[in-house]
């Protein structure tokens, strides 16, 4: 597109920002006068949401702002697909049917390192021990730890879901702007009091989204994301894992 042909070129942040700001769907939701530091402080990942439904219009409106987030040479490599209502109920209950039935189980990708070492066992050990504390299951209890990873098939009971497709042969840059994609959405969120968890378990049984979407093997499944208002009732919204300090991944220099 000619620069000069869209309505913010030349314009400054703050103008361009305004102006976007007022062609933006109306959410019919409120939005909160939240600071983004107070976003990425608030936000953590809800296991455990109320059946509320969210209006259209305000995933909607998340998507909107989210697709301002920045991609090398603004590629933008995005392709989302969001579940309400039987489309949500029905990939559930195929993504269900995958694991009883014992289908593969096989990301199409490498999310994790293939063999764990340190630090990064004992930070993912301390986080999935204290995540099976918080839904009361003991580690021996292994029926229960499967009732647990069920739970994100199920997208926790959100009434709202997204899966997140990249084309095949993007390389490694594009991955890591995707991520700035879907962080973007879980900030977003949070100004419309909504709660979120990216969850890579969504892509665990990827021939299940490409057979029921319809998507060719020009895209990899990434994974999905649920959406909704967090019960505030449940313990497990109450898990937070600790976070590094700075200092131990930071070295300054002058």
């Amino acid at each position: 597109m000619n620069d000069t042909a869209r309505p913010d070129a030349g314009l400054t942040q703050e103008a361009a920002a305004e102006l976007r700001l007022g062609m933006l769907t109306d959410p019919g939701l409120p939005r909160r006068a939240l600071h983004v530091e107070e976003a990425v402080l608030e936000r953590r990942s809800a296991r455990a949401f109320l059946p509320t439904e969210i209006p259209r219009s305000a995933l909607r409106r998340i998507l909107e702002v989210a697709r301002w987030a920045p991609s090398g040479s603004n590629i933008q490599p995005w392709k989302v697909h969001v579940l309400t209502g039987d489309a949500l109920a029905r990939f559930s209950a195929a993504l269900l049917a995958a694991m009883h039935n014992g289908e593969p189980r096989k990301m199409e990708y490498d999310y994790y390192m293939p063999k764990w070492r340190e630090p990064y066992l004992a930070r993912r050990r301390e986080c999935g021990f204290g995540l099976y504390a918080a839904n009361g299951v003991r580690r021996e209890d292994m029926a229960g730890r499967t009732r647990v990873q069920e739970r994100n098939y199920v997208f926790f009971g959100a009434p709202a879901g997204m899966l997140f497709w990249i084309p095949s042969d993007l390389g490694h840059g594009s991955w890591l702007d995707y991520g700035m994609f879907i962080h973007t959405i879980t900030l977003v969120a949070r100004a419309y009091g909504l709660a979120t968890i990216a969850q890579g378990a969504l892509g665990e049984c990827p021939h299940v989204a490409h057979r029921m979407f319809g998507v060719g093997d020009d895209f990899k499944l990434i994974g999905g994301l649920s959406i909704g208002y967090a019960d505030p009732n449940d313990p497990v919204n109450r898990f937070q894992p600790s976070r590094i300090d700075i200092d131990e991944f930071t070295t300054w220099l002058e």
